[in-house]
């Protein structure tokens, strides 16, 4: 699904994107790629069964999977991760901050296998940021922000694109309709950072926001996380 010029969603089962024998389900969290002259930028991959239907669905705007040079991971869930390992081998770069990138090559409980009934394969992640650090790739400035709460390495990505701020969110905000948060059956689910980090993204403007599942928002995103921020404000404390 083209989401603007050169910004795709390529995966993702809650919409129907992908599919992991789950209708409508969280299974398989949503992956987008930035398409620049340089190569390939993904946002999560996937929990790696899917990752055949990524590669279709990216064949179909002629994006090939072997030109995709780096991956950013907004947290270590099996369903935004799973399918690193098998990136690896089309020489993808990962991008990570240290929280996350200390479960993905573990593989252990901080990536939710139990969830998915499924066994995470560790992988390493070759560049490690931290909170507020600005990177550039393919001629694109990349601000880390690292939001923890869902879990201890939940990370948003901010940059600029067709003269838009657009924030790759991960699950730092509940799917539309389907409540503010993200799940909190995670191992290392905290309210009191979740709220912090809410709290800060509340005042961050944005055009577009790409969430981890579901629906992407297109008007006024701010107002989506302000609505998140005051229902954790009245429950949480």
């Amino acid at each position: 699904m083209q989401i603007l010029r050169h910004l795709y969603q390529v995966g993702g089962d809650l919409n129907g994107i992908t599919w992991d024998g789950v209708d409508a389900g969280y299974n398989d969290g949503n992956t987008y790629v930035l398409e620049r002259p340089e190569g390939l930028i993904l946002f999560d991959c996937g929990c790696g069964d899917t990752l055949a239907q990524i590669e279709e669905n990216m064949g179909y705007w002629g994006l090939d999977l072997d030109r995709v040079s780096h991956c950013f991971l907004t947290h270590p869930h099996g369903d935004h991760a799973g399918g690193g390992h098998l990136l690896k081998k089309h020489g993808v770069q990962f991008i990570a901050v240290r929280e996350t990138a200390e479960a993905v090559a573990a593989g252990d409980s901080r990536c939710c296998g139990y969830l998915y009934h499924k066994t995470f394969t560790p992988f390493q992640v070759e560049v490690t940021v931290a909170d507020d650090q600005h990177l550039e790739i393919h001629g694109i400035e990349f601000h880390v922000l690292h939001l923890p709460g869902h879990s201890r390495g939940c990370t948003a990505y901010l940059f600029q694109h067709e003269n838009r701020r657009i924030l790759v969110s991960g699950d730092v905000i509940g799917t539309l309709l389907a409540g503010d948060f993200g799940w909190s059956g995670s191992i290392d689910f905290d309210k009191t950072s979740y709220l912090k980090s809410l709290g800060r993204l509340a005042q961050v403007d944005t055009d577009l926001m790409l969430p981890g599942h579901g629906l992407i928002y297109f008007h006024q995103p701010r107002r989506r996380v302000e609505q998140a921020f005051n229902t954790a404000l009245m429950e949480w404390r």
